[in-house]
């Protein structure tokens, strides 16, 4: 009604100075019959009102229409009336749509096109990589030593993109199950274990084999290995212990992981799950990307699960997944 009201306003002011002036003429004119001017500007008003009146019904859902937003884009093209206007606008509207949907359309399958690439490729690495791990395995050398800790740091990097890229697809690529948290944490440790002794920081699992999870154990091991990983980098040379351990808060499971590095700067903390985001800390590990705990974080959001952190600076950081 607003809009209608808005549309007509000119429209309203111009009646009313037209027929002042009208009847102005009429006065100046000599014609001084009050009764028959007013009677004159009643059936004005009157003609003038049934016109509006016909025009909102008219066009109500026209107007209606463009006053609240649609709910979703095949509601914006829904034919509301079948005046002039609205049939126009409704063309309009519906044309628009179809130009979007083409290049929506365009743009979706570049995507899928880079997206199937960054996979492809990241496979296609990884078989390099596994070569060179079984030639400097078992080498009794510091070169070698080194070698294998790049060649770690590669294959962090190049899961991190394989799941970056898969997070557009998700819903295609998990599978919900009643798991055993402790064997997902096993296998974790297990294959980071080089890159505890590296870094002369050693885990311990603290969780009752008894504890069962619902969720998907490929995406939870990329979330505990991300975690872990964290929790190993910031606590690099400490020779402390990172404790991992479960418990039940309610009739939530909790996963922990403790560390007792460097911990995180208070002023950080609210922006840890921001993309690239490295904070304080980032400048002095320059290996970090920023993009581990805001992987951890949409992952977690689309399991339906919780992740909350605490930390200080000295004394480490407390990592919990509430499931």
């Amino acid at each position: 009604m607003k809009l209608f009201i808005r549309d007509h306003f000119p429209f309203i002011y111009f009646s009313i100075v037209q027929i002042v002036i009208i009847l102005l003429v009429f006065w100046f004119a000599g014609f001084d019959n009050l009764l028959i001017v007013g009677y004159a500007a009643f059936l004005w008003g009157c003609g003038l009102v049934a016109y509006l009146f016909f025009r909102y019904l008219s066009q109500s859902a026209f107007y209606k229409k463009l006053s609240n937003s649609p709910n979703s884009l095949e509601e914006s093209i829904t034919k509301t009336n079948y005046t002039p206007l609205g049939i126009a606008f409704d063309q309009f509207a519906e044309n628009q749509f179809r130009h979007y949907q083409s290049q929506l359309s365009f743009w979706e399958e570049k995507q899928q096109e880079r997206t199937t690439f960054m996979n492809q490729w990241v496979h296609q690495m990884k078989t390099p990589l596994s070569v060179i791990e079984l030639i400097i395995q078992g080498e009794d050398d510091p070169r070698f030593e080194s070698i294998a800790e790049e060649t770690h740091r590669m294959r962090k990097g190049l899961e991190m993109a394989l799941y970056t890229s898969r997070l557009d697809t998700f819903t295609e690529d998990y599978f919900v199950e009643e798991i055993s948290l402790v064997d997902v944490i096993d296998k974790v440790v297990i294959e980071n274990k080089h890159y505890f002794i590296r870094n002369y920081v050693y885990p311990e699992v603290k969780v009752d084999r008894g504890i069962k999870v619902r969720t998907d154990s490929k995406w939870l091991r990329f979330i505990v290995d991300q975690l872990l990983t964290n929790a190993i980098k910031y606590s690099a040379g400490t020779r402390e212990r990172i404790t991992i351990t479960a418990f039940f808060k309610g009739n939530n499971p909790i996963l922990e992981i403790r560390d007792r590095g460097v911990g995180i700067p208070a002023a950080d903390l609210p922006r840890v799950f921001l993309p690239f985001f490295t904070g304080e800390n980032g400048r002095v590990f320059k290996e970090s990307t920023g993009m581990g705990l805001y992987l951890v974080k949409q992952v977690v959001a689309k399991l339906s699960h919780e992740i909350e952190i605490k930390s200080e600076v000295g004394q480490g950081t407390v990592v919990r997944l509430i499931f």
